[in-house]
C-alpha cells in the first residue's frame, strides 16, 4: 500500500510516523516547505531498526509524487489559535485544502481520502466537491477523535482501563457534536449506571470543548498525538479490510434523515472505504440534536459558493 500524507506540521507528520510504525505502507509525507518533509521522513527512516518496522517513509515537495496513492491524508491548513472556532478557519483553509484536492484528483485518482484539516467536514464536502471521487472514498477524521476523548473522560472519571471503554459520538466535529451516553459502555455496562446524570453533562461538554481546551492550554497550535491516532485507526481498518464500526464524517444520502452533506455517523470501514453506514435508533432529542449538528455544517459549506 501507498499512503501519501498531506501537510508535514505536527499532526501530518505524527500520522505519518503512526502509520510507518505499524506497518500499513509505504508513506510519503508532502509539504510545501522545502526540505522539511524530507528531513523528517529522514529522521523516521533512521528510527526503523530500534521501533521495528519495514515501511519506507520519503519527504517530498512535488504532488505529483502521490501517484498511484491508495489512501490520502489530508492534513494542510492553519492551525486554530486561542479563541478561534473551528469555523474561523473557513476561508484561509478551504483554498489551501481545495487545492490539494485537486493534485489529489490529478495524481491519485483511484485513492480513498480521509480529511483532517480543520473545520472537518466543511472540508471534507470541499474535497468530495473538488475531486468528484465516489463518496464511499472520501471521509473526514472526526467522530474517531471525538469519541477518543469521550472514552478518555469516561476513564478517567471511573479510574478504569481505557481498553474497556467504547462511546460513541455522532454529528459534526465542532460545539454542537451529539455525545451519546447511551451509547457508551464500560466492559458493556453502560455508563448511565455508573455516574450521575450531572458528571456525564460535564464529560459530554468537555469533549465538545475538546480541542479548543488543548489549544488554550498549548497557546499555541492545536492536538496531534489524538488526531494522529485516529487516523492511524481508520487507516489501519482499511489496509487490513477489518471492517470496523467508527464514527467518521460520511456523505449521508437519507440516513437520520440527513441528505447530500457529510457529517459524523458510524460506517463499517474497509478496503473500498465506506461500505455501509449504521442507522443507530436515536431518541427524539437526539435525532434533533444531530440534525442541528447537520445544520450548521451545511451552513458553512454555502459560505463556500460550491
Amino acid at each position: 500500500m501507498k499512503i501519501t500524507v498531506v501537510g508535514g506540521g505536527f499532526v501530518g507528520s505524527t500520522t505519518a510516523q503512526r502509520l510507518a510504525e505499524k506497518n500499513l505502507g509505504d508513506v510519503v509525507l508532502h509539504d510545501i516547505v522545502e526540505g522539511m518533509p524530507q528531513g523528517k521522513a529522514l529522521d523516521m527512516m533512521q528510527s526503523a531498526c530500534l521501533e521495528g518496522f519495514d515501511s519506507l517513509v520519503t519527504g517530498t515537495n512535488d504532488p505529483a509524487d502521490y501517484k498511484d496513492s491508495d489512501i490520502v491524508v489530508i492534513t494542510s491548513g492553519l492551525a486554530r489559535q486561542p479563541g478561534m472556532s473551528r469555523d474561523d478557519l473557513l476561508v484561509k483553509n478551504a483554498e489551501i485544502v481545495g487545492g490539494v484536492a485537486e493534485n489529489v484528483k490529478k495524481y491519485a485518482p483511484g485513492a480513498i481520502v480521509i480529511v483532517v484539516s480543520n473545520p472537518l467536514d466543511v472540508m471534507t464536502y470541499l474535497v468530495g466537491a473538488k475531486t468528484g471521487f465516489p463518496k464511499n472514498r472520501v471521509m473526514g477524521m472526526a467522530g474517531v477523535l471525538d469519541s477518543a476523548r469521550f472514552r478518555c473522560f469516561i476513564a478517567m472519571e471511573l479510574g478504569v482501563s481505557h481498553q474497556d471503554v467504547d462511546a460513541m459520538v455522532l454529528g459534526g466535529h465542532g460545539d454542537d457534536m451529539v455525545p451519546l451516553a447511551r451509547y457508551s459502555t464500560v466492559s458493556g455496562i453502560s455508563i448511565e449506571t455508573l455516574i450521575s446524570k450531572e458528571r456525564i453533562d460535564a464529560m459530554v461538554t468537555r469533549t465538545r470543548n475538546g480541542g479548543a481546551e488543548i489549544v488554550k492550554l498549548l497557546q499555541k497550535g492545536s492536538a496531534y498525538y489524538a488526531p494522529s491516532a485516529a487516523v492511524a485507526q481508520m487507516v489501519q481498518s482499511i489496509v487490513r479490510d477489518e471492517k470496523r464500526i467508527l464514527p467518521v464524517a460520511a456523505w449521508c444520502t437519507g440516513q437520520y434523515g440527513i441528505t447530500d452533506q457529510f457529517v459524523g455517523v458510524p460506517v463499517v470501514l474497509g478496503k473500498t472505504g465506506i461500505e455501509k453506514i449504521v442507522e443507530l435508533p436515536l431518541t427524539d432529542d437526539e435525532l434533533v440534536a444531530l440534525k442541528a449538528s447537520a445544520s450548521h455544517v451545511e451552513g458553512s459549506v454555502t459560505k463556500l459558493n460550491l
